[in-house]
């Protein structure tokens, strides 16, 4: 076999490859041309608008939104330290009742306690027969 008739051979397997991409070109084209392009097209733009109006609605809904929460924390936030004085302030009432307390009954003769005792036993033997 000679060079020339394998170069022969060559350039025929490459034309047959060329015609048959050519006809797969062509009917590729056919579909652009019959529409399939711009029904593509047509989809892409739909689907665009309903995502910029998604978006536009969550951007509106987001500026409100963000803006009525930060209103609700600050208020939430002044709360919680009208909340804080207000435990501090009874906590602070609490500890003067219990120190007065303590004091009435320092100041009580024993005689009282003893007696208080006594009706507090008697209760409470009472209280286990019944």
């Amino acid at each position: 076999m000679s060079f020339a008739l394998l170069a022969n051979a060559l350039t025929m397997i490459f034309c047959m490859a060329v015609l048959v991409q050519s006809v797969r070109m062509m009917r590729s084209l056919r579909t652009v041309k019959d529409g399939a392009l711009t029904e593509t097209v047509n989809a892409l733009e739909k689907a665009t608008a309903g995502a910029r109006a998604v978006l536009a609605d969550m951007k509106s809904t987001l500026g409100t939104d963000c803006a009525q929460h930060a209103r609700l924390v600050e208020q939430a936030r002044d709360l919680r330290d009208e909340l804080s004085d207000m435990i501090g302030i009874a906590d602070g009432a609490c500890e003067r009742i219990v120190n007065a307390v303590g004091l009435a009954n320092a100041q009580r003769p024993t005689t009282e306690v003893d007696a208080d005792a006594d009706a507090e036993a008697k209760a409470d033997a009472e209280a286990e027969h019944v």
